[in-house]
């Protein structure tokens, strides 16, 4: 890869379970008699927090002599990166997915804080590895792998992107109420929402919706393990393509479920016209905070993104 100059270094990171905690119950002591009392140990949330740190120092004083920014998770809505930022992730996978759809094509370099309680799918080096790494990247020594990511642009003019999933539905636990339509299929629908995976959701949400509707099938059934259901799971990062499932399709008079899966490519999207007054959602990757409003008269177009995650690998 040719060699590449970076303006900055911009690191994400998140507070720790036992930050939040103290957060809220404002000191440490009181954090730890509320969890002791319900019965729980606090150990495991010390020793967490101590392992993060201890991560944090050595990212820290391997840092190359480049300026660098520290951003908390919670700031990244609301954060412009540069184009000529190179990204560094702390944290959990979770963190790399939520960084992700704010980024353009910026490198990410994913560190993993803490291998024991972490497993890091999403995070190819150890922050042990941080100093050779960083050296390499900034000086344009690195590979990329290229990681498809969601999109869902609205008649409006608004669009979300999503590295592992979309839900498009109620805002609540109410029935969502769409019209969805692919290719020539078109019906109405009445359900618990739409769930879009990419590959690299398709360990997360995805499996969960196929573990769980391959156990009501085989105990209504009584037949054997759907085996293939259960672990033929799992397609490539890479894949130019999505995997949708509509949950809890309900059929009446005016809703149908016959749309209900199927796989959305270029040049076959899916479209959802919301027809719910009020309290319909989009929002990706599990944060529900950053939603887009998809009330009646709104028509999303769901489809491969037109950006993906240029995560840096070994």
């Amino acid at each position: 890869m040719p060699e590449l100059s970076f303006d900055k270094i911009v690191i994400v990171t998140r507070k720790t379970a036992l930050e939040e905690l103290i957060e809220k119950h404002n000191s440490e002591a009181q954090a730890r008699f509320y969890i002791e009392r319900l019965g729980d140990s606090f150990d495991n949330y010390t020793s967490s927090h101590k392992a993060f740190h201890s991560s944090l120092d050595t990212l820290n004083r391997s840092l190359p002599d480049i300026r660098c920014q520290w951003i908390d998770r919670s700031f990244l809505a609301n954060f412009l990166f540069g184009p000529k930022d190179l990204v560094v992730v702390l944290g959990q996978d979770g963190l790399v997915v939520n960084t992700a759809k704010y980024l353009a094509d910026q490198p990410l370099v994913a560190f993993n804080p803490d291998p024991t309680r972490i497993d890091g799918i999403l995070l190819p080096f150890s922050v042990h590895q941080s100093k050779e790494i960083l050296k390499r990247v900034v000086t344009g020594n690195y590979q990329i792998d290229r990681l498809t990511m969601a999109q869902a642009s609205l008649n409006n003019g608004q669009t979300i992107y999503a590295l592992n999933d979309l839900f498009i539905g109620y805002a609540s636990h109410a029935s969502a109420r769409y019209r969805i339509a692919q290719g020539d299929v078109i019906e109405n629908q009445s359900s618990s929402g739409i769930i879009v995976s990419t590959g690299a959701g398709s360990t997360g949400w995805l499996r969960s919706i196929l573990t769980g509707s391959a156990a009501i099938v085989e105990a209504r059934e009584e037949c054997q393990l759907l085996s293939k259901t259960r672990d033929d799971y799992r397609f490539d990062y890479s894949t130019e393509a999505l995997a949708f499932f509509v949950r809890e399709p309900f059929i009446s008079r005016s809703s149908q479920a016959n749309l209900v899966t199927g796989l959305i490519r270029k040049d076959l999207p899916l479209l959802v016209t919301s027809q719910m007054p009020t309290g319909g959602v989009i929002f990706s990757d599990g944060v529900e905070q950053d939603f887009l409003a998809f009330d009646s008269g709104t028509t999303a177009t769901i489809n491969i993104a037109d950006r993906k995650l240029n995560l840096v690998v070994d």
